[in-house]
């Protein structure tokens, strides 16, 4: 099993496309006029007035700065931001390194594929399930990254590729979190933001996640299948599984027949893999406590990152690895990964071109002037696709409510619209398109873990992206119809 790494070829495709939007967002802040509304300081952070807005004299923003700006991100507002998001990577990527070179994960995932291997669609449906839940229910987001490795070395075990993998884990607990039931970042949120009862509307949320899962499950299934179509059906042997490798011809979909396979992996590697099943359960506890107790949110990835690194060290001391070996593994796997940085940098530079720029509220104006002179239907769509657009430029979904929602709630007012509808065109509208923008940290960090290059992913992607954004843009209209509160 190999090291968390980044391809050279995945980098430079994504940073040639990131360097590309950054100069877009360039041209923004010559062609849109400079804007701003004012803001206040509420109880739950600082939000905008609407009906301020004010035209501004355009900012002295030269061009060079355009390229600068990812090392400006490093003295904005953003810049913690950056950095916990970079550490969270390299320790994640260290302490993959140290289960890979202990051969952990690999018997790890050699008794999951013994133990599901007549039952893998199953196990990938739930899987998927649990992620998404993950999502919906707790906002779990950036902790999913960690799933990956696991995730990609259990679809290679049954002969899957990585975008399966990606598939069964990040992509999952990134349309869970869409399809939000419960989320404090985005539901939470907007929610307690718009003035109405905390996580009220659930039984229609609830129909939402149902809706989402069964669009999502049946992709991610269809295309596995098609992959073992596509090799006569015939799945690779996991270690010490005694399953044969994919030079035997199988009939598609059934088990392939016990026969001599790799060797047997040393005993002090079950052993550590064992412990590190133990060591993720007590992981999912830690992501249930920074979920739902208050206060925790904002520390989320450093503990999720100490966690997991106290984690890997304790399953692979418990196979008997050496610790100076464990050092060692570490670096170099926190060293493969740490190219990743310099996409996040570009990734949150976008955004802070824009706002440089004095562009970011004069969109949010435009936007806000479509919706109110809109019918029902008219802006409860604009509001979804308001957001959408946004959700290019800020991917925190907290972030993006103070900014919206404070518009879009009068809005929905003025509009004969209940404020839980404008609730739920946001949550469509920040979620989905996180697994899909290359402006997007988290995604980046996937692609670049797996090894696979934006667009090839996106080409992947788009028609499941395509069916969820008609299928949520469907019940939108529905909860108008019905006049969802």
């Amino acid at each position: 099993m190999k090291n968390v790494s980044i391809s050279a070829k995945a980098f430079v495709v994504s940073a040639l496309i990131l360097a590309g939007l950054m100069v877009a967002a360039g041209v923004l802040t010559r062609v849109v006029p400079a804007g701003a509304y004012e803001r206040i300081q509420g109880p739950y952070g600082t939000s905008l007035v609407p009906g301020s807005y004010r035209v501004l004299e355009r900012p002295d923003y030269p061009i060079w700065r355009w390229l600068t700006a990812p090392v400006e991100v490093l003295a904005s507002p953003d810049a913690l931001t950056a950095v916990v998001i970079i550490a969270f990577i390299a320790i994640a990527g260290g302490s993959f390194a140290g289960l890979n070179e202990a051969r952990v994960l690999e018997a790890a995932v050699a008794i999951l594929a013994r133990r599901y291997r007549a039952r893998r669609f199953r196990l990938l449906a739930a899987v998927s399930l649990f992620g998404m839940l993950l999502g919906s229910l707790m906002g779990v987001f950036e902790e999913s990254v960690l799933l990956l490795p696991v995730a990609g070395a259990l679809a290679a075990s049954f002969g899957w590729d990585a975008l399966t993998g990606l598939g069964m884990s990040v992509l999952a607990v990134g349309f869970g979190f869409s399809a939000a039931v419960s989320n404090p970042f985005s539901i939470g949120t907007a929610q307690r933001l718009a003035g109405i009862p905390l996580f009220s509307g659930a039984p229609f949320r609830i129909l939402v996640l149902a809706a989402c899962y069964g669009l999502y499950v049946g992709f991610l299934t269809r295309y596995a299948r098609r992959l073992e179509l596509k090799g006569s059906g015939a799945l690779p042997a996991a270690a010490g599984s005694g399953v044969p490798s994919s030079g035997s011809a199988v009939v598609p979909g059934s088990v392939p027949a016990s026969s001599p396979a790799e060797p047997e992996l040393p005993a002090e590697s079950y052993r550590g893999a064992r412990a590190f099943g133990v060591s993720m359960a007590g992981l999912l506890a830690v992501v249930l406590a920074v979920a739902l107790v208050p206060g925790l949110s904002d520390y989320s990835l450093p503990v999720m990152a100490l966690a997991f690194l106290a984690a890997g060290f304790a399953s692979t001391r418990a196979s008997g690895f050496p610790v100076r070996r464990w050092l060692s593994a570490f670096g170099g796997g926190a060293l493969g990964v740490l190219p990743a940085g310099i996409l996040i940098l570009m990734a949150l530079s976008v955004k802070r071109i824009v706002l440089s720029g004095g562009v970011l509220d004069t969109i949010l104006h435009g936007a806000a002037q479509a919706v109110s002179g809109a019918s029902g239907y008219g802006a409860a769509a604009l509001m979804y696709l308001l957001t959408l657009v946004l959700n290019f430029f800020i991917g925190s979904a907290s972030a993006k409510a103070f900014l919206l929602m404070p518009l879009l709630a009068p809005l929905a007012d003025l509009t004969n619209l209940s404020r839980q509808i404008a609730v739920q065109a946001f949550a469509f509208g920040d979620g989905f398109s996180n697994m899909l923008y290359p402006t997007n940290a988290v995604l980046l960090i996937s692609l670049s873990i797996a090894g696979v290059s934006w667009p090839k992913y996106a080409r992947w992607v788009l028609p499941l992206q395509t069916a969820a954004f008609v299928l949520t843009m469907g019940l939108l209209m529905l909860s108008v119809a019905i006049g969802y509160r």
